[in-house]
């Protein structure tokens, strides 16, 4: 499956390079969902709020409440999830608070229904990076795949080392990644071309595609 992406920011669609440096900016979300109604679903990520520097949230209940969509971003408590899914969504996406100091927070996602629940695992210089992608963990995504499996219903799973840049993935990482789980699998990170879907695919591994789409890099018609 391919899912397209619309992250927000002071109020607009955005694509950042690496989750820093704003790179351009998209139409508004009403003309985005009308762009992505041909794909199954969409994934939404509150930047603002992962950043925890406040948060877009009538625009995510616009999206969540029409569209099928996967909503990120800032979501750090029992009732941010709860609100989310009542607005629509159809699952929402942990990343930050999957994680405490001394690792993974079992009590946090335990709360939280399963079924609705995917946990974000970002990697940066091959470790988890959590707030917006500003801090590092000493954690990798292959070593706690297992260990979060009874809690969510699959993984989103960022190559932020090449995220926006439009210089290709790294295949290699992900497939290590879907031979460590069986659970659903969704890779982001510098997606760049067709072949590299096609690879993807090929391990039963859904493509999250932002800049890629937004720059006219790969085509809505070619993609849907």
């Amino acid at each position: 499956m391919i899912i397209p992406c619309i992250d927000l920011m002071d109020g607009k669609v955005v694509q950042l390079v690496q989750g820093r440096e704003k790179a351009l900016e998209g139409d508004s979300p009403e003309e985005m969902l009308r762009k992505f109604a041909a794909f199954p679903e969409i994934q939404v990520i509150d930047l603002d709020a992962a950043m925890g520097r406040g948060s877009n949230g009538h625009l995510v209940r616009f999206l969540a409440s029409n569209a099928k969509t996967r909503v990120g971003g800032g979501v750090r408590s029992v009732e941010r999830a709860r609100e989310l899914l009542g607005q629509g969504a159809h699952r929402v996406i942990v990343g930050t608070a999957a994680f405490g100091p001394s690792g993974i927070d079992t009590a946090f996602l335990a709360s939280l229904d399963r079924d609705r629940l995917i946990v974000a695992l970002d990697s940066k210089d091959g470790h988890i990076v959590v707030k917006g992608w500003r801090e590092s963990t000493n954690l990798t995504a292959e070593a706690v795949l297992h260990e979060l499996e009874p809690y969510c219903s699959g993984f989103l799973c960022t190559y932020v080392d090449k995220e926006g840049m439009m210089q290709g993935t790294d295949l290699a990482w992900f497939r290590r990644l879907r031979a460590a789980t069986s659970l659903e699998l969704t890779a982001a990170g510098g997606i760049t071309t067709l072949e590299e879907i096609r690879a993807l695919q090929e391990m039963n591994v859904h493509a999250a595609l932002g800049m890629a789409i937004y720059t006219g890099k790969l085509s809505l018609e070619e993609l849907a």
